[in-house]
């Protein structure tokens, strides 16, 4: 059983890496080391603690600013899983998803410093679906806001890449994904139904798929997409076993962004 589980999770992740969507803290890195029993956000490169940072946990309505040094205290208490989310004027937003045991001594974590090309299209928590969902659900216990609608879109302008550079757009975390690949995993409960993936469409072209929860999600947009005003569309799943009625999967997502690599 052990071996079939591996065979599952790398075949998983062969079938992730070749739809050009990647799992890695890329925008930041997160690493426990004890600085006076505190956490602690820095730069990426410098390694110096930065100042003011926001930091947040919007389902637990938390919110905090870093000290001189970078360091924060959670003052909550974290149960299960939840998106912490960094933000901080000249740096690009970050978010990880965080639980009690990750909690259990400090974190520190690392952010980069805004480059050209990046635009930031959404960094709050956005809520998308029917508001219809089971308590297996992957992380309904974490939904607290309305949904906005089974779609979520934003325009906006944007260059091509230049020769040697590539652009792509991250979903800074996502949370509620009730896929196979996500049932597959452990990420929820549901015992006898999976939904559709979630549909990420750049000018109305279909561009990538997000199938399991987690943070930092890439997908590569094609330059030959790109013009001057543009618009990007990500469009929840649906419960492939109902019948009777149209189920969406219900999703959070939050820091939705384009860098350019």
């Amino acid at each position: 059983m052990k071996i079939g589980k591996i065979l599952i999770h790398s075949l998983l992740a062969f079938l992730l890496i070749a739809q050009n969507i990647a799992f890695a803290s890329i925008s930041g890195n997160v690493k426990k080391e004890e600085i006076n029993g505190k956490n602690q956000i820095v730069d990426s490169k410098t390694g110096q603690g930065i100042d003011r940072a926001r930091v947040s946990i919007p389902t637990e309505n938390f919110r905090t600013l870093t000290d001189p040094d970078g360091t924060f205290e959670i003052t909550k208490p974290i149960e299960k899983k939840s998106i912490l989310s960094v933000e901080k004027e000249g740096y690009r937003p970050f978010s990880i998803t965080i639980d009690k045991n990750s909690l259990q001594s400090p974190i520190k974590i690392g952010i980069e410093e805004t480059k050209a090309g990046d635009i930031t299209l959404e960094n709050s928590l956005c809520h998308l679906g029917d508001n219809m969902y089971s308590s297996t659900s992957a992380n309904s216990f974490e939904f607290q806001a309305q949904s906005v609608g089974t779609f979520w879109t934003k325009s906006f302008k944007l260059e091509k890449a230049k020769t040697g550079e590539r652009k792509v757009l991250i979903i800074g975390s996502v949370i509620g994904l009730d896929t196979k690949e996500a049932k597959d995993l452990g990420q929820n409960n549901v015992a006898k139904a999976y939904s559709s993936p979630t549909e990420i469409f750049f000018n109305g072209q279909k561009i990538g798929e997000l199938k399991i929860n987690g943070d930092n999600q890439i997908i590569g947009i094609p330059n030959r997409l790109i013009m001057a005003n543009n618009e990007i569309t990500i469009k929840t799943g649906k419960n492939l076993f109902q019948r009777n009625y149209v189920d969406y999967d219900d999703i959070e997502i939050i820091n939705v962004r384009i860098e350019t690599r």
